[in-house]
């Protein structure tokens, strides 16, 4: 504070511009560096270090704080991992998946703000979040059929038929939680022959190729057709370069794992839901459920909304 004081007394008597802070510096040394060790929370190394006397926080801290805050930007991607949902095997036993990890920005950014005018050591704090849901809904997921659609192919194109099939069972049973976001490409996972994936015609700028894994946009277009009867946030939804003819036109949801089209939505629902597949020759089927108790919610929610003018 005396600090701040005695340089805004000297920028009034001393009517001349101050090139650098060296000039400051100069005539009000510094009694020791003040330095912000960030530290690795797996590793425990320091991985980077602020030193707020270059900012000159005494006068303006907004600068300081712009710098950190865009330095957590850039270092974010590191310690990012999106959610993997989870799903009920058949056993009815929950098979977990992985919780959504990042960087706690907001509190990370107060931290260092904190310790500005001492210095010090900080462990990156890591956010956690798990999918929204309670274990004791798995049981009772299953009770009511909130939406349903189902489309149809020729069975005789054996390959296609398969990698319906293997994609439909890669979403069966996932648990989606309120507000988690659901990716078509994350679950279902790479199209590779090792994955029984297996050679069908599919569409690549506007015509028809053979390629592994033709078929599977079946599959995430039976989804969304059926998802989308909910109030779910659709993020992410690409159509194919033609008409396909087992969904109307418009209705497609075209994905591709390496291509990096992707059908991804949020659960704003407000509840959790089940996701099932029914895989027949011929036809498929995609059914979401959910508990007795949360449908009521839902139907609650849906009549608050038409009688809201």
């Amino acid at each position: 504070m005396k600090r701040s004081l005695i340089l805004l007394l000297l920028l009034t008597f001393f009517k001349q511009p101050v090139a650098t802070g060296a000039y400051f510096d100069s005539i009000l040394p510094l009694t020791g560096e003040r330095k912000i060790d960030l530290i690795d929370p797996y590793t425990k190394e320091v991985i980077h270090t602020f030193h707020p006397e270059d900012y000159w926080i005494e006068l303006d801290v907004r600068i300081f704080k712009e710098e950190v805050e865009n330095w957590i930007q850039e270092i974010q991607p590191k310690y990012f991992k999106e959610m993997t949902l989870d799903r009920i095997d058949t056993d009815g036993e929950i098979i977990k998946g992985t919780p959504k990890t990042e960087i706690n920005a907001s509190l990370l950014t107060e931290e260092v703000l904190k310790r500005a005018f001492t210095g010090g050591r900080i462990e990156i704090p890591l956010k956690v979040t798990e999918s929204n849901y309670r274990p004791t809904d798995v049981l009772h997921l299953k009770e009511v059929v909130i939406a349903t659609y189902t489309t149809r192919f020729n069975p005789n194109q054996t390959g296609r038929s398969k990698n319906i099939e293997i994609s439909a069972a890669a979403i069966h049973n996932v648990i989606v939680g309120s507000g988690d976001k659901f990716s078509f490409n994350s679950i279902v996972g790479p199209r590779e022959i090792a994955n029984g994936y297996q050679m069908a015609p599919e569409i690549v700028n506007g015509k028809l190729v053979m390629g592994i894994g033709g078929g599977i946009c079946q599959t995430s277009s039976t989804l969304f057709n059926a998802v989308d009867q909910l109030s779910v946030e659709i993020i992410e939804r690409h159509h194919h370069s033609k008409d396909v003819g087992y969904v109307p036109k418009g209705r497609d949801a075209t994905v591709s794992f390496y291509g990096g089209l992707d059908f991804q939505f949020i659960n704003t629902t407000g509840v959790p839901f089940l996701i099932q597949t029914y895989y027949r020759p011929g036809s498929l089927t995609v059914v979401i459920r959910t508990s007795k108790e949360y449908a009521e919610l839902m139907q609650n929610e849906l009549a608050k909304n038409d009688e809201s003018p």
